[in-house]
């Protein structure tokens, strides 16, 4: 399991490319790892949250001041499966979370 990191992200495929090569399944807490060859992910996007992100950078620029600004959580998590990461570990996903996953990557 690795959490969302601005330092991890930067090297996600690298790390995604080392999981499958230790054969380590792994979940990811934002959608880009499992495009990236990851097993899955469940959370948020980094894509949605640089989008919201970009609400409040427009707000501390017409001069809102940041401590006023609410603090604001993800709205929507997603499951994404890479069933080709999946595949290429040994690794058999029931169907039933296949059924619950928001993307499947093949």
């Amino acid at each position: 399991m690795l959490g969302g990191d601005a330092f991890f992200n930067s090297y996600l495929s690298r790390i995604a490319e080392f999981a499958i090569r230790e054969r380590l399944p792994s979940i990811y807490a934002q959608r880009e790892y499992a495009e990236a060859g990851g097993l899955m992910s469940y959370g948020d996007s980094i894509k949605e949250f640089l989008r919201r992100a970009a609400t409040f950078v427009d707000k501390i620029l017409k001069g809102a001041k940041p401590s006023d600004l609410p603090i604001e959580q993800p709205t929507k998590f997603s499951l994404a499966i890479n069933r080709k990461t999946a595949d290429t570990l040994g690794i058999v996903i029931p169907a039933s979370l296949y059924v619950f996953a928001d993307e499947v990557l093949e």
